[in-house]
């Protein structure tokens, strides 16, 4: 303690006890001095953690329990499972949101009126594989956003923690993080969420038969530019839903903890799932209207496929396609969708975190008893 109260001068040390693992917590130090941190005692006296922390970069546990590969795995393949899974969500929500007629059945009546009356419509004229459309595009989408959001989240929060006096572990870092880490997903795979959207919004008979129709398709009567439709407003909706998501994740994770009084360090499936829904349905609500807005953008030039559905609209821009549904569909319109939307993201964020979590421990399982019998080895062989 002597060492460490010289090592830090005019610093408070702290001593708590969290899940049975005493820690310091120390603030920054005098001087604009960077301080240390929890978790980074554990660093200098050598300790450390059980290796299953996951979301984000942990200084307690050395930040070396994965390679990049290995979360970019992970990553893809949460990304892979959640996909498959919510289609049928996704699908119904974007007919809701690219609707213009009101939902409620008040006025002109629009052809999805629920949630309950969509899924029997959808079946009866598309059949089961309805709720599927775009899945191809959708799974490209979900297998490469999953590995650059998550290998970039892990960067930058380590980044984070060694090149500024924040701890990479408090919510606000999460936020920053989670923002920048989507930001960058969303650059890298704005194409295939577009070509997603144009398959999910399309009904009987089809425009596009193939993937590779439909790319060649839109590039040669819209330009490439085409494919990037709607980015401003993704990337406007993108940094704070995903900055919340992330955010939300770890204080409903603390209040598990703190409700429940659980060991920090435990693995517990259950708490990733829950606290992964809570997080969606927090960072959805809040953002909704940019999603809605960017839906609207993407299906801009793909009018003659709409037609079936009710009334079309072209917007020129974020700012024109939110002022006209504001106009024309009230504050109501800039909700459409909301309750399969919540749905969806409670059950794709929820599965997300827990698919994410599961398939690190996997890895680190795999590593660990690698260790285990290289130990074994060297023990039998002196």
């Amino acid at each position: 303690m002597t060492m460490m109260s010289s090592m830090i001068p005019a610093a408070l040390l702290l001593l708590v006890n969290e899940g049975g693992l005493t820690r310091f917590l120390l603030p920054i130090g005098p001087a604009g001095g960077r301080g240390l941190r929890t978790g980074d005692v554990e660093e200098v006296s050598g300790r450390r953690r059980p290796p299953w922390r996951m979301v984000g970069y942990d200084p307690g546990t050395g930040g070396q329990l994965l390679t990049t590969t290995e979360v970019a795995t992970a990553g893809s393949l949460s990304g892979l499972v959640t996909r498959a899974a919510i289609s049928p969500l996704d699908v119904i929500k974007i007919r809701f949101q690219l609707q213009i007629e009101a939902l409620n059945g008040r006025g002109k009546p629009g052809k999805y009126r629920g949630i309950l009356q969509a899924v029997g419509l959808i079946l009866r004229e598309e059949g089961i594989s309805g709720f599927w459309k775009g899945h191809i595009p959708a799974q490209l989408l979900s297998v490469c956003y999953g590995a650059v959001q998550f290998v970039s989240f892990e960067a930058l929060t380590k980044a984070l923690h060694t090149s500024t006096s924040l701890d990479a572990r408090a919510p606000a870092a999460h936020f920053l993080c989670g923002g920048l880490a989507a930001c960058s997903a969303t650059l890298a795979a704005q194409p295939l969420d577009t070509l997603r959207t144009r398959f999910a919004a399309q009904g009987e008979p089809k425009v596009y038969r193939t993937l590779r129709h439909a790319v060649v398709s839109m590039y040669r009567t819209e330009g490439p530019l085409t494919f990037y439709r709607g980015l401003c407003p993704t990337l406007l909706a993108v940094f704070p839903y995903a900055g919340l998501q992330f955010s939300s994740y770890n204080m409903l994770q603390r209040v598990w903890r703190w409700l429940l009084c659980s060991d920090p360090e435990r693995r517990d499936n259950l708490k990733s799932l829950v606290c992964g829904s809570g997080a969606g349905v927090i960072s959805k609500t809040l953002t909704y209207p940019l999603d809605l807005f960017k839906k609207r953008l993407q299906v801009g030039g793909f009018e003659q496929a709409r037609a079936a559905f009710g009334e079309v609209r072209t917007y020129h821009g974020l700012l024109d396609c939110a002022c006209r549904m504001y106009q024309e569909e009230g504050f109501r319109g800039l909700f459409k969708g909301l309750s399969p939307s919540l749905l969806k993201a409670a059950v794709s964020t929820g599965l997300t975190f827990f698919c994410y979590e599961m398939f690190c421990r996997m890895f680190q399982s795999v590593k660990e008893n690698e260790r285990n019998s290289k130990k074994s080895i060297l023990g039998d062989t002196k």
